[in-house]
């Protein structure tokens, strides 16, 4: 069955955080990055993963867009939870959305502390001229078609787990 949704937890590390002991407006990025990673290595693939594929180039996923909306500081120490949602699959691209959940585990005070959103576009890593793709030199990034053992293990989310998605934005 496809995945749609995922689920990843963290303690915040004083290494996240402010002087006031807030994670770093900053640091949520690098959290929609782990989850993603961890959501990828749950369906035995990597987003950065460069092992020889027969008949195809290897493939990544970079940003094309990140964006993210606070509503409650998150705290050294504390712990939240991380939920992925597919929002939607075109060709090329994979667009999700993110919630951060304060106090995951109590019913009562669960509270959404931020959203987030990522749109990724599946490339594939070519020999080139010179530059190219992040630390790799020769090689050069051109969009691809998802390929489909990774379009088969995915889908995009019920429109009820993304209802407040659409919402404006305070």
């Amino acid at each position: 069955m496809p995945a749609h949704r995922f689920l990843y937890r963290k303690r915040v590390e004083f290494a996240d955080t402010d002087v006031a002991g807030i994670v770093h407006f900053s640091n949520f990025f690098r959290y929609m990055e782990v989850a993603e990673h961890s959501f990828y290595r749950s369906l035995g693939f990597s987003v950065h993963d460069f092992r020889p594929r027969p008949g195809a180039p290897p493939i990544g996923w970079p940003r094309v867009h990140a964006s993210a909306d606070y509503r409650l500081p998150l705290f050294f120490e504390e712990e939240v939870e991380i939920e992925l949602l597919i929002e939607e699959i075109r060709g090329k691209t994979i667009k999700y959305f993110f919630r951060f959940w304060k106090q995951p585990d109590d019913d009562d005070a669960r509270a959404l502390a931020a959203t987030g959103r990522f749109v990724v576009v599946c490339v594939a890593f070519g020999e080139g001229s010179s530059g190219g793709g992040h630390g790799h030199t020769g090689r050069r990034m051109k969009a691809v078609a998802i390929p489909d053992e990774v379009r088969d293990r995915i889908e995009p989310a019920p429109a009820e787990l993304l209802a407040d998605a659409a919402e404006p934005k305070p």
